[in-house]
């Protein structure tokens, strides 16, 4: 036990805060509710879900609609003003003291007792680089800074080369495969292992936590499950303490040991508040490092073999494969929308927002503008450069990691376009779906053959 209680991890409905630690959960501080009425709230839930599972399968439609409202339009499915052009998410990025990050990412569902029982197991939710600002974001972004330089990127890639190689060579030994299983989902988990510092044995496991942690958060499940997949959860943390408390007692050159290092200075032992701490930003780390370069490898291959012209113009001209990058990234983004909060009455858009509002701030959108590029809503591995999307965020909450990602993506398409020309999505299997999310959007499943 690391000494928090149920009530850190009670996850308030979206557009609320996440409910502070020192306050008791509704569940304690109310008398029982008939079953009646926990019925009736399960059926609003449940609606609420199904109506944003629409919204996050094809945002898109909604996003064009917003481009052409006066003003930002509400969205009640998300509890937020919908800030849908390129040129209103980049004035909120860079209003960074008057639209707060602190809520960024906000869980689709509540937590169970049977979960809120699992957790204390674990480590307490901290603020982490994703969800603060000014000087504690500084803190935080500083040292993935230094751990995610160009320098430091550069000499990941051999690395990253090797592993792709590998997992290409096995795809190519049979006629078939799912590539997200086979390939998306590994790649990026095996190269921000070595960056951080995991044992390649201890992989596998970090990368099914960070998945479950998602669905956790983000999912439905009944309560059985969720608190399963609480317990998977913990076990990651405790994974990632492990890892922490021996960088503090031997330190290495890995990106583990500098956050130790930046985040505690000294030499003693960890307190448990430094745990705390180390563990969430890790875990964040850990988990926006593989989901998002998952989402984005699935998403461009998708995009490439539905398109078959396209895919064949790659596979005879290489020189074209940063420009697909680009295009790949702008066209469907895998982090869709993270949120803001106002922290004064402001306007934006010509709306009037009070201190407290929530808005959500959809980089996909963006990268749809009409106004900012020619034909937005078509997927162009050929579109001339010159625009500077947004796929990877803008001004100080700008991804720390977008190179290494572009990376990953670009030995990917040589190594596809180089070894399996004959790409193509499977016939025979069902049509790729999307997952239900704005955050690592991505196919479900991506069966092919060749």
């Amino acid at each position: 036990m690391t000494g928090a209680g149920p009530e850190a991890y009670f996850l308030a409905r979206p557009g609320s805060c996440i409910m502070a630690r020192h306050r008791s959960s509704p569940a304690r501080a109310a008398a029982p509710r008939p079953a009646t009425d926990r019925d009736a709230e399960a059926r609003v839930l449940s609606h609420d879900q199904a109506r944003r599972d629409e919204l996050y399968l094809d945002p898109y439609p909604l996003y064009a609609r917003a481009r052409k409202a006066e003003g930002l339009t509400y969205v009640p499915e998300f509890d937020a003003w919908l800030v849908a052009r390129d040129e209103d998410v980049r004035e909120v990025l860079l209003r960074a003291e008057e639209f707060s990050s602190a809520n960024a990412l906000l869980p689709d569902v509540q937590l169970s007792e049977a979960a809120l029982g699992v957790l204390p197991r674990g480590f307490a939710p901290r603020p982490t680089v994703v969800t603060t600002d000014g000087a504690d974001h500084g803190r935080h972004r500083a040292v993935l800074n230094r751990g995610l330089s160009s320098a430091r990127v550069a000499a990941l890639v051999p690395y990253a080369q090797e592993c792709a190689r590998e997992l290409v060579d096995g795809i190519a030994a049979g006629g078939s495969a799912e590539l997200v299983e086979a390939y998306a989902r590994r790649l990026p988990g095996q190269v921000v292992g070595r960056l951080i510092g995991l044992d390649p044995a201890d992989v596998p496991a970090a990368v099914y936590g960070g998945y479950r942690a998602e669905e956790l958060l983000f999912r439905p499940m009944p309560p059985h499950a969720q608190a399963a997949a609480a317990a998977d959860v913990v076990a990651l943390q405790h994974l990632l303490d492990g890892y922490l408390r021996d960088r503090r007692a031997a330190p290495r050159d890995d990106l583990c040991s500098a956050m130790v290092a930046a985040m505690a200075p000294g030499t003693g032992e960890l307190t448990l508040e430094q745990r705390h701490e180390l563990v969430a930003s890790l875990q964040n780390l850990l988990i926006a490092g593989f989901l998002t370069t998952s989402a984005m490898i699935g998403s461009t291959l998708l995009h490439l073999l539905r398109d078959r012209s396209q895919w064949e113009t790659l596979c005879a001209d290489p020189s074209l494969i940063p420009a697909a990058v680009e295009e790949a990234a702008r066209y469907d983004t895998a982090v869709q929308a993270f949120r803001r909060t106002a922290t004064r009455p402001v306007s934006l858009a010509g709306t009037k927002l009070p201190s407290g509002a929530n808005v959500l701030v959809a980089y996909g959108s963006a990268n749809r503008d009409e106004d900012r590029y020619e034909r937005a809503d078509r997927f162009d591995i050929t579109r001339p450069a010159g625009h500077h999307h947004l796929a990877f965020g803008h001004g100080p909450h700008g991804c720390p990691g977008s190179q290494l990602a572009r990376e990953q993506l670009r030995l990917t398409l040589e190594l596809f376009t180089r070894r399996l020309p004959g790409l193509r999505l499977d016939p025979d299997a069902p049509s790729p779906t999307m997952r239900p999310t704005l955050i690592h959007r991505s196919p479900q499943t991506l069966h092919a053959t060749w």
